[in-house]
């Protein structure tokens, strides 16, 4: 039998929490969507004054980070899976609304293993790694150094 971490609503708000201030910091009007494991919605939170269509962004990020354990830029770089010639050319095709091939969705990943997926939506995608970088960081200084979370942008497992 495996043990298992699994992701609560608790920390999926301080999670939130702190992509909504590094959000302030860059001036972009963020919707910040933190699922767990599964894919299901956990939190979400739409700033004032973010787009309309950023909530179901956010949700289809944070879905496809944590189903296919990648950042969800990944997908698209140079010889990444969905591109013409990758192996998972048309992927998003499959599942029309729910799989999110540009940037702004990460895996959460706690000892090497994925949690769940933030997704960060409203901004440019610089904007949008900010704020999703900043609530895996979050997650990583309210956990401790007894875990370890991945924190940059290319997360891939």
């Amino acid at each position: 039998m495996k043990s298992v971490f699994k992701l609560e609503l608790e920390e999926a708000k301080i999670m939130i929490a702190a992509g909504i201030e590094a959000a302030k910091a860059v001036n972009s009007a963020e919707t910040i969507c933190v699922v767990d494991d599964g894919g299901y919605l956990l939190a979400l939170e739409r700033m004032n004054g973010a787009r309309n269509t950023s909530p179901d962004m956010a949700i289809a990020k944070a879905f496809t980070a944590s189903g296919h354990r990648r950042s969800t830029h990944l997908f698209t770089q140079p010889g990444g899976p969905a591109t013409i010639h990758g192996e998972a050319f048309g992927i998003h095709a499959m599942m029309p609304g729910k799989f999110a091939i540009f940037v702004g969705g990460f895996p959460i990943v706690v000892n090497g293993t994925v949690i769940g997926g933030v997704g960060v939506s409203g901004g440019n995608g610089e904007d949008d790694i900010t704020v999703g970088v900043a609530a895996l960081r979050a997650l990583q200084s309210y956990l401790g150094n007894s875990y370890t979370v991945e924190t940059e942008p290319d997360i891939k497992k």
